[in-house]
């Protein structure tokens, strides 16, 4: 017997009241592999605060806009729909911003 496959829209939205916070979803978990779907609406990371994590990570974002700021580089990155940026383990970064006025929808492939 076959499970049915698991399927869902990137873009669909959670309802509207549940949109308050950053929102988190799981698409896929393996050992070593870790697909989210993260929907932002114009969060940011806390002020000082900064990524470091132990695995890679490479974030496409599909909607919306958003600026990442990594603690190597002097200039952030401006993303906007289909721009993608691998981030290498350990490398600090952080979310300077998101965009407020809409949605911002982001693939993270974490390995």
């Amino acid at each position: 017997m076959n499970p049915k496959a698991k399927s869902g829209n990137l873009f669909k939205l959670p309802v509207r009241e549940n949109l308050s916070g950053e929102k988190f979803e799981n698409l896929l978990v393996r050992p070593g592999l870790r697909v989210e779907r993260i929907i932002s609406t114009g969060q940011a990371s806390p002020l000082g605060f900064w990524y470091d994590q132990q695995i890679s990570e490479l974030v496409v974002l599909l909607s919306g806009a958003a600026e990442l700021q990594f603690a190597d580089e002097n200039e952030p990155h401006r993303m906007m729909p289909g721009d993608w940026v691998q981030i290498d383990p350990y490398r600090r970064h952080r979310v300077n911003w998101t965009d407020p006025s809409q949605p911002s929808i982001w693939l993270a492939i974490h390995y």
